[in-house]
């Protein structure tokens, strides 16, 4: 069979496997039958689905276990998300400003959810995480708060893939923020700033405005970096 043929019976074998879990045949924390039983059941070839369950694995949708058999994960955002915080992590710095250009499009997206479901309680976690931040810290603990506070943020969007995506997003452009930290006069007062309008925004369940806030704050990264890649 020529490499085409392979991968596309494989392909095959993945799908397959999907659906089962798709329609919930097969659920978080189940074993899936023996290989030689599945792969009969679903008229395959032993050896696509042995490729199959090797993919799957690599993207943790699987776990295999050595003489225990093949178990599906719990699928919960963050495991699944792990395969792409590696891809992530290995930018460069013009990826890293496309990496950028979708965090802002989704925390943006992500800080209008919150607006709509914050309560008095989540309000008032935020802004004591403005408030832990004094104008004297320094850039180190400036962006661990920034990373809290939009983690906080995503968490209110109740969308838990959300959540995991931009975490992965968010870890991986630390480098960025502490570089314009350092370069740039001013970067506590304008972060916290930036920050008290997302938070009275969301405050005020100002949708749109909290959106628009958030877009601001993750713009003002995004072009100095541009323009710190094309200087």
């Amino acid at each position: 069979m020529s490499e085409d043929g392979r991968v596309a019976v494989t392909d095959e074998a993945i799908k397959r496997i999907k659906e089962m879990i798709v329609s919930g045949e097969l659920t978080p924390g189940s074993r899936l039958p023996p290989e030689k039983d599945l792969a009969e059941r679903l008229g395959l070839s032993r050896s696509s689905m042995r490729e199959a369950v090797k993919a799957l694995e690599v993207i943790r949708v699987l776990d295999v276990r050595r003489g225990d058999g093949t178990y599906v994960t719990s699928l919960e955002p963050r495991l699944l998300l792990e395969a792409i915080s590696f891809v992530v992590d290995l930018h460069d710095d013009d990826s890293l400003v496309e990496i950028f250009a979708v965090r802002r499009a989704l925390e943006s997206y992500a800080t209008g959810l919150a607006a709509q479901t914050a309560d008095v309680a989540d309000v008032a976690a935020l802004d004591d995480e403005i408030a832990s931040v004094s104008p004297d810290t320094d850039i180190e603990s400036l962006v661990d708060h920034d990373v809290r506070f939009h983690a906080a943020i995503a968490r209110l969007s109740g969308n838990g893939y959300l959540a995991g995506l931009l975490e992965s997003l968010t870890s991986q452009t630390v480098r960025a923020r502490v570089w314009r930290g350092l370069t740039q006069a001013g970067a506590v007062e304008r972060t916290l700033v930036e920050h008290r309008a997302i938070l009275d925004a969301i405050a005020d369940h100002d949708t749109a405005l909290a959106a628009a806030a958030a877009q601001v704050h993750i713009s003002g990264i995004e072009r100095w970096l541009r323009r710190a890649r094309d200087a």
